[in-house]
């Protein structure tokens, strides 16, 4: 979930390319991201239980702020326990306090430098996509 569509592309090319993830879905806006987490509106057909392994979220989004998906996402048992990365050009320490007491699992500030942004992009995909041991569904506990 970004406001940038610069950023958007750039990141679905690189987890693409590094063959980091099949399914991919983009939320234009905070209330899209909210929309499709919890099967309403236009995913009303979509299954709560088929869970993203990974959020990456924006701090600036339109429509509903990125802290008020954050705290909503952790709001819900259904969805409490997916990693949430904050991946923003935010400098603020305010939001950094906030992402983590909201329940973010990682603050990452947007490099700036194309490279560095390829490779925290690669770096965050290898280590949440890959290495991590994500949390079970509680539709299976």
């Amino acid at each position: 979930m970004d406001d940038s569509p610069e950023d958007v592309e750039l990141t679905l090319h690189v987890l693409r390319h590094n063959k980091l993830s099949n399914a991919i879905h983009v939320a234009e806006d905070g209330k899209e991201a909210l929309d499709y987490l919890f099967c309403r509106g236009q995913h009303a057909a979509r299954s709560i239980d088929d869970r993203p392994r990974l959020i990456l979220l924006d701090l600036k989004l339109p429509k509903v702020d990125g802290l008020d998906v954050l705290k909503a996402i952790r709001a819900d048992d259904r969805t409490a326990t997916i990693p949430i990365v904050i991946l923003t050009s935010s400098k603020e320490q305010r939001d950094l306090l906030r992402s983590y007491q909201s329940g973010a699992n990682a603050f990452i500030q947007k490099p700036v430098d194309f490279a560095q942004f390829q490779l925290a992009i690669k770096e965050i995909g290898l280590f949440w996509l890959v290495v991590n041991e994500p949390p079970p569904n509680s539709a299976m506990l």
